[in-house]
């Protein structure tokens, strides 16, 4: 984590917990979630330049790349990585359809994809391939293509 020296306290929700920590007020979002609260889903990829997606995280409903923030942003606000999706020990629709449609190879992408996905389906329930295509399109692939991650959140969508 950054070491630039004032630190701050923050509280926020995560993954639908109550958080309390205390960050140096340069940290980002990033540094937070994945160095201090050790939730690994959360990636990067692109050096902390916005550019990969792999640090997708949700804001209060809405993707964004976590290392592009403040960690101070996340106050007051509701944040959901990849961890959270799933219920009740049941994978959320739309990790399901990526399992059964093989949307995932190495899976460095998947958890940034899904968060992009589920922003999407929150907001647009049944959205055409172009507004897929669009929602995904700050997320880089190396590996599958794009193809079976389309259809798997096309299948999503219609469950």
């Amino acid at each position: 984590m950054s070491s630039h020296g004032a630190r701050i306290g923050l509280d926020f929700q995560l993954n639908g917990a109550p958080v309390r920590v205390e960050v140096d007020a340069a940290s980002t979002a990033f540094e937070l979630i994945r160095d201090e609260l050790c939730l690994t889903s959360v990636r990067n990829a692109c050096d902390g330049i916005g550019m990969c997606g792999a640090c997708t995280i949700l804001v209060d409903g809405r993707a964004s790349p976590a290392c592009l923030m403040l960690a101070a942003d996340l106050a007051g606000t509701r944040v959901v990585t990849v961890e959270g999706l799933a219920a009740d020990q049941r994978l959320h629709p739309l990790q399901q359809a990526f399992v059964s449609l093989g949307a995932t190879q190495c899976g460095f992408c998947t958890a940034g994809m899904l968060l992009a996905a589920k922003a999407l389906l929150d907001e647009t329930p049944h959205p055409s391939r172009e507004q897929i295509q669009r929602a995904i399109a700050g997320n880089i692939c190396r590996c599958t293509g794009y193809a079976k991650i389309v259809q798997a959140i096309e299948a999503a969508a219609g469950a």
